[in-house]
């Protein structure tokens, strides 16, 4: 006899979790003062220039959510950015966002910019 048992999912709680607490989430390598790859840096960077308040999670800390988090967005990079919950892109869509002056207004119409 098999019972279906809703198997709970750390990585994927923490996540869900995470992204609820905060408006603004970039899943990173490393941290937003010390970036671990170029992509995550250039990432930090376009967000501190445009006044975002944002949390860095650095997914090199845990395996399984490095992991993790690519199967949340389906999504095979890091890193990737969140904003209300909802999945925005990685770097280069980040930095196409933001040289198309889009990622500004985005931001501002989520209400997540600082004045």
């Amino acid at each position: 006899m098999t019972d279906t048992i809703a198997i709970a999912d750390p990585v994927r709680d923490f996540i869900t979790k995470t992204l609820e607490a905060n408006p603004v989430v970039l899943f990173m390598k490393g941290t937003p003062d010390e970036p671990r790859c170029g992509f995550s840096a250039v990432t930090v960077q376009i967000l501190d220039h445009l006044g975002a308040n944002f949390v860095g999670v650095d997914v090199l800390q845990d395996d399984g959510l490095r992991q993790g988090i690519k199967s949340f967005s389906d999504w095979p990079t890091i890193p990737q950015l969140y904003v209300k919950g909802e999945f925005v892109g990685g770097s280069d869509i980040v930095r196409q966002m933001f040289q198309a002056g889009e990622l500004k207004t985005f931001l501002a119409e989520q209400g997540v910019l600082e004045d």
